[in-house]
Formats: C-alpha cells, sequence, structure tokens
C-alpha cells in the first residue's frame, strides 16, 4: 500500500484504510483518524504537531507507512532541536548535514549517522563502568553482606564488585542504542541504512539499552567532547516519540517529534542564553512551579519565569505556544492563562511567543486589572542569526516589565 502523506497541521486527507489500521491510528494519537460516514472503506485523517513516520502493521492486513512533514524547513528544524540541545554547540554552521534529505526521519538518520561516525573516528571512548557480580577468583572487594546473604558461608563463588576499563559506557551504550533505534524506522535510505550498519558493527562490543530501562546520564567532558554532538542527537532519538508494540499481534514501529515540545524548548533555552550573555545578572528558570490560590492547591508551571538580579520576586513571565492558528488570530484560551500567571506572579505584563502564523504581534490590556498581555510571533523559517536576534529583541522586553 502506498505511504499516507500528511502535513503538519494541514487539512484531512481521505483515504483508504483497512479498518483496524485506522482505528491503531486513532488509539495510538499519532494522527487525528475518524472514518468517513459518506464512504465506508475510508477515512478522514489529519496531522497535528506530532511530524515523522511510523508503520502499522495489523495481522491479515497490508503494513501502512504514514509520514507527516513538518511545515518547518528540515533543516531549520534541525537548528532548533539542536540549539534547544546544546546552545553553545556550532549547530548554525552546519555541523549536521540534513539539507539535502527533505523528510524528517531520512534526515535525522542521516545526521545522527554523521555524527556517530565523527565521534568514533579516534576509536571508541574508553571508561570505568562499576560491576558487580560472582567469580570464583577474588577481583576488587569483596561484598561481604551480599556474600553471607546468598552463599550462606560457602567460600566460592565470591560476590565481588570492581571497576573495569571498558568500551561498553553510558556514552557509547546510548550511540548503540540510537543507532539500533533508527535501523527499525520506516523510510530510511538504502545508502544511509548501510552506514548506519557499519556503525552499529563498530560499537557490537556495547550493550545496547532495553526498551523501557532508563537512559544513563553522561557528563559532557573534556575527554568526551568528540561525542557531544552525537550524545545530543542520539539522546533526541531516544526521548522522542515512539511507538511501541501493542497486544493483539498490532505492531506499530517508528519516531515523532512533538513540535509543540521542540518549540517550548528552544524559546525557553534562547530567552535563557539571551540573558546569559548580557551579563545583567537576571536569573532564568525554565517550566518554573508556582501556584494560583493561596491555599496551594491549583499548580501553574509557566515555561519561563525571569528573576532579577538581586534575587527576588518574578520579574517577567513567559509561555511558548506552537499551534495551529484560528482564523481570527491567537487562541484566547491562551490569554487567560497568560493572565492567570500573571496575576499569581504579580506582574502587570505577559508574554505569550507563537510560531508565526496569521496575525502580528498584538497586545491586549485587560480590563480592571491593569494586566498588558503580549503576543509576539517567531518566524522559523529565517536564517538563524534572524530567529536569535528576534529573541533578543523580546528578551530586552523582559527587562522593563512592571510588577503590580
Amino acid at each position: 500500500m502506498a505511504p499516507v502523506e500528511l502535513v503538519e497541521h494541514a487539512p484531512a486527507v481521505r483515504r483508504a484504510l483497512p479498518e483496524p489500521v485506522g482505528r491503531a491510528l486513532a488509539a495510538a494519537d499519532i494522527v487525528e483518524a475518524t472514518p468517513d460516514p459518506y464512504a465506508p472503506g475510508h477515512w478522514s485523517l489529519r496531522a497535528g504537531s506530532k511530524v515523522g513516520a511510523v508503520a502499522v502493521t495489523v495481522p491479515g492486513c497490508e503494513p501502512v507507512t504514514v509520514r507527516v512533514t513538518p511545515k518547518v524547513p528540515i533543516v531549520r528544524l534541525f537548528f532548533l532541536l539542536g540549539y534547544s540541545l546544546d546552545p553553545k554547540g556550532s549547530w548554525r554552521d552546519g555541523e549536521v548535514e540534513v539539507a539535502e534529505h527533505r523528510d524528517l526521519v531520512p534526515a535525522l538518520a542521516h545526521g545522527v549517522e554523521r555524527q556517530v561516525d565523527r565521534a568514533l573516528r579516534q576509536g571508541l571512548l574508553q571508561g570505568y563502568q562499576a560491576t558487580e557480580e560472582s567469580s570464583l577468583v577474588v577481583r576488587g572487594r569483596l561484598r561481604e553482606a551480599e556474600q553471607i546473604r546468598r552463599r550462606f558461608g560457602a567460600t566460592l563463588p565470591v560476590e565481588i564488585a570492581y571497576d573495569e576499563f571498558t568500551t561498553d559506557i553510558a556514552e557509547n551504550r546510548i550511540l548503540r542504542t540510537a543507532v539500533e533505534r533508527l535501523l527499525r524506522l520506516p523510510g530510511v535510505p538504502r545508502d544511509v541504512r548501510r552506514r548506519l550498519l557499519h556503525q552499529r558493527a563498530r560499537l557490537a562490543d556495547v550493550t545496547a539499552i532495553v526498551r523501557g530501562q532508563p537512559v544513563p546520564d553522561w557528563l559532557p567532558t573534556r575527554l568526551n567532547a568528540r561525542y557531544h554532538h552525537a550524545l545530543h542527537l542520539s539522546r533526541a532519538v531516544l526521548d522522542g516519540i515512539s511507538a511501541e508494540h501493542s497486544p493483539g499481534g498490532l505492531r506499530i514501529d517508528g519516531f515523532l517529534f512533538d513540535m509543540n515540545k521542540l518549540f517550548e524548548d528552544f524559546v525557553t533555552v534562547a530567552l535563557r542564553e539571551a540573558f546569559r550573555t548580557t551579563g545583567s545578572g537576571h536569573t532564568a528558570r525554565l517550566q518554573d512551579p508556582h501556584h494560583l490560590d493561596k491555599a496551594a492547591a491549583i499548580r501553574m508551571k509557566p515555561d519561563f519565569v525571569l528573576y532579577g538580579p538581586d534575587g527576588g520576586p518574578p520579574c517577567a513571565v513567559v509561555d511558548a505556544k506552537y499551534k495551529a492558528e484560528k482564523r481570527g488570530g491567537y487562541p484566547d484560551a491562551d490569554l487567560y492563562q497568560m493572565l492567570a500567571y500573571c496575576t499569581a506572579l504579580g506582574l502587570r505584563e505577559g508574554h505569550l511567543l507563537y510560531a508565526k502564523g496569521n496575525a502580528p504581534h498584538a497586545a491586549h490590556e485587560v480590563r480592571h486589572a491593569g494586566i498588558l498581555i503580549h503576543q509576539h510571533a517567531l518566524a522559523l523559517d529565517q536564517e538563524p542569526a534572524g530567529l536569535l536576534t528576534d529573541i533578543e529583541a523580546i528578551a530586552l522586553r523582559l527587562v522593563n516589565t512592571p510588577r503590580v
């Protein structure tokens, strides 16, 4: 069956699909899928903010691949992703080579493979890995409590713990698992798949992370500097929305980016970096928890809250909203949410940041409250330097936000 091609937040398309496949797409929240009441066997499919590709396999039905293309150019999407992961990296200078690919999954696979190849050119990184095991030879230190509990006084085998200098460390495990994940995705070009198989062979002695297990933490150091870009992209692969196997023979394999989260991460990180470079002394907190009511029963978590250099109360609040615009402008519900933030934080102004839609900058003064809510639009398809300049201009406005 031909792949189902959709565009993020575009009008719905009608496709003939087996009923189990349509139900699986709807239940997995991959796209909005509803049966067409006027055409039996057809489904109305509409993509939301999740972009990427998934393959749906149902027993007795031909596999169906669904691809959702982002509205943002692929090269810009990877700039947003890379900058939010590592703002001090050189993402804007073409470190991730994706321009030759128009679809997200081929671009992602290509970019990760190139970064893994660069990371491994000098050989696999080695480090000390804490190991606990039963052995016939004493090595390292004896785990006395475990020896008594498990061996009941027997001399051999012994329970020991030691640090082993090995390539089976967190950094290599993340790379190996990301390569394995990409090899299972639909739509990876043959030449990229071949190179990914080569990278997997280089990492053959490294343990892959089993699905469901937590991804191990790693710390950026001088020793693993050549791994940084590869690790950031690989972690994005592992953190992305990856479909699971479902009971009853249904199988869904794929990878999806949530553009809502990607935009939110980029905006908040870019604003934080803008204040770090100014040297103003302001402190930014991302996803800062507060309460709306005095009894602390109603929680709220603005995307970005700015505090003054004196460590006093909040001096600005921002919420990022990447969503489909309505015909008349921005969604009203966002204004109500920002009004609650300003009221609880004691601010006279609040700022909503959108991916550029059909409305320019707007400001609304709330009646009887004296609160002004700004709505800003960011053009994501412009060059990275221009986008960061727009973010810096918004950051300057935040400094002068008055309090109630």
